[in-house]
């Protein structure tokens, strides 16, 4: 009942899209442009090719806020954020975080999911063909974004216990704490840059986690 709700909401979300073509992917589009693809049986022995076009950096509760269907380079539908387009055997799940895409997978209706593939020119294709030409040096910049949020995390979590516990009524039953490490602006500053680096190479290759990439973001 609660997939069936989630469905119709979805639908509401979903406007016809226009026939118009799908534009070539840029280089100077890097910063805010995500482009996938996803081929699907078109039922006459062929390929239907799916495109999700979405740009990062929306505010995904703004109504403006959207993502785009192609099917076979033509403007298929819009959906605002977070969005879920009906294909054949399933759905496509487009959601945003505060870094980049969140999500852009195929869900099937037995509820596998497929992550999409993305354009060779756009920066998750460029992190993919990283990936799959250098492996060992991908696990090492994924090991050294997953440690940077860790360490972020703990560092946000002291500074919240420290502020919480120096109001005198806290302090008065469960004692006042001190952060280990009392950082000043520019540390502070230094910090929060290599979250966002990390929290971005992360997005890049759609990895989420809520405590990890939600508090940072």
């Amino acid at each position: 009942m609660f997939e069936e709700m989630r469905s119709r909401r979805a639908a509401r979300r979903i406007t016809p899209g226009d026939g118009r073509p799908l534009k070539r992917f840029r280089w100077w589009q890097l910063p805010y442009r995500s482009l996938f693809y996803l081929r699907l049986p078109d039922g006459l022995g062929g390929q239907a090719v799916y495109a999700v076009d979405v740009k990062r950096g929306q505010d995904q509760t703004s109504e403006t806020a959207g993502t785009d269907l192609y099917l076979d380079g033509r403007h298929h539908a819009r959906s605002k954020l977070p969005a879920s387009f009906p294909v054949p055997g399933g759905t496509v799940e487009v959601r945003l975080s505060g870094f980049g895409l969140r999500r852009c997978h195929y869900v099937t209706t037995k509820g596998t999911e497929h992550l999409l593939v993305p354009d060779s020119a756009s920066a998750e294709g460029r992190r993919a063909r990283l990936d799959r030409a250098h492996p060992v040096l991908s696990r090492m910049i994924g090991a050294v974004s997953l440690t940077v949020l860790l360490v972020a995390l703990v560092v946000l979590v002291a500074q919240v216990a420290e502020q919480i516990t120096a109001v005198p009524p806290v302090a008065e039953r469960v004692g006042a704490f001190t952060a280990p490490v009392d950082l000043s602006f520019w540390p502070n500053l230094a910090l929060t840059l290599v979250t966002l680096v990390a929290g971005t190479e992360r997005a890049l290759r759609l990895r989420y986690s809520r405590l990890l990439d939600g508090a940072a973001g």
